[in-house]
């Protein structure tokens, strides 16, 4: 791969900046990645009640429909018709009985079977496809599909371990204690494209001590603090990542006088964004990172699904799906929504991570030949019971690396 693609020789405490825009490396992550034995997630069974519901969206950059058909069953087809290529579905949600391609008007049903092709016998006994053309042999390409609690995941490999034993138990402890089996309900969407490289939406999301740095208005009311309780998980593999955090005591001390939390001038003028209600056990935040494409958020009340999808190297886009439960009341669901304004791309919190991402991506380009140091915590990863690590990112690249054979 040429002598600027060798990896720093000090490991994951070292991430060379020629990762975030070379073409060959973003190619690379399509296939070995996103295209390999990964479970990506595609959508929330809530957002597909009925039969014939179905979901556009994307593995990478690979457009795919999810679709619920007649027998109740979720399918996962490539967006991408069987004879000439055409995406034939453009709509974000929809119902269809059937999926019809634009162009030539190629029919498949909802699991993707060809059952229409207009002129196969030809016009008057001329043209027409051959007479050994088969339909069963031309139907939409079919993924692997795992299905848990409501939560929708998808695979190109035709190979792979069970989706529980790919979490890991300390992830799929994570995941269960927001996915129970309760009823979901979805209660909207955004959408943002960010001009920067996909990895560094993982590197903040896996980087649990710029919160109290970066984030004015998470310290400003109180919201979090490098030393409330704290901790950080990761599976076995490092692939998978939690930042874990619950208020404590947040009282003065001449150690932690001049954080920005303690100072008394700061207040809102609509207290109700930052009155939560007790719902889950122990923990206040919850951000779970599951390779290679979702963000689990539980901030307080609020929960969402973050869906990362690549576009080019030097960009991506962020998906956000907010939700609650079936049997939420009116107040409950009002709060979630309320909460939701922290995040989103016009979050009072995660706008500066959108903002600090691009300012990233255009210090790094330029510099291939560089590298970043990530030593926060030490050189190696593990849990940890605190947040000044950069524990997560380390793990991430560990495994990143065996993937992609770096």
């Amino acid at each position: 791969m040429g002598a600027r693609h060798v990896w720093p020789q000090e490991g994951v405490s070292r991430i060379p900046y020629w990762i975030y825009s070379d073409p060959e490396i973003y190619s690379r992550e399509q296939e070995r990645i996103f295209c390999g034995p990964s479970w990506n997630y595609v959508a929330l069974e809530a957002e597909l009640p009925r039969p014939g519901d179905f979901k556009r969206t994307f593995i990478g950059e690979k457009p795919v429909v999810v679709v619920r058909d007649q027998e109740g069953s979720i399918n996962v087809v490539e967006n991408r018709c069987a004879h000439r290529g055409v995406q034939f579905c453009q709509k974000h949600l929809g119902s269809a009985a059937e999926f019809m391609c634009p162009y030539h008007q190629w029919t498949y049903d909802l699991k993707g079977n060809l059952i229409g092709v207009p002129f196969r016998r030809g016009v008057k006994k001329q043209g027409g496809m051959p007479a050994d053309f088969d339909p069963k042999n031309h139907g939409l390409r079919r993924l692997k599909v795992a299905r848990r609690n409501g939560v929708i995941f998808a695979s190109f490999a035709s190979q792979l371990e069970p989706l529980e034993k790919y979490f890991g138990p300390s992830m799929l402890a994570l995941f269960d204690r927001v996915f129970g089996g309760r009823e979901l309900r979805v209660l909207g969407y955004s959408r943002q494209l960010t001009p920067a490289n996909w990895k560094l939406m993982f590197e903040n999301i896996k980087d649990p001590y710029h919160a109290s740095l970066l984030h004015v208005f998470l310290v400003s009311f109180g919201l979090f603090r490098a030393d409330q309780p704290s901790k950080v998980q990761m599976d076995a593999t490092g692939r998978h990542g939690a930042l874990i955090s619950w208020r404590g005591d947040q009282k003065k001390t001449e150690d932690n006088a001049d954080m920005k939390s303690l100072i008394d001038n700061f207040k809102l003028q609509d207290s109700t964004l930052l009155e939560p209600v007790h719902e889950f056990s122990e923990y206040t935040v919850v951000m779970t990172t599951l390779w290679p494409n979702l963000i689990i958020q539980q901030q307080s009340n609020t929960l969402a699904m973050r869906q990362l999808i690549t576009r080019g190297p030097a960009a991506f886009e962020l998906a956000w799906t907010y939700f609650g439960y079936a049997d939420d009341d009116e107040d409950m669901t009002r709060r979630r929504l309320r909460q939701a304004n922290l995040m989103g791309p016009a979050g009072f919190v995660s706008i500066d991570d959108s903002e600090v991402m691009k300012f990233s991506q255009s210090g790094v380009a330029p510099y291939p030949e560089r590298a970043g140091v990530v030593e926060m915590g030490g050189r190696d990863w593990k849990d940890e019971q605190h947040m000044v690590t950069e524990s997560v990112i380390r793990a991430f690249y560990a495994y990143y690396r065996q993937v992609m054979e770096i």
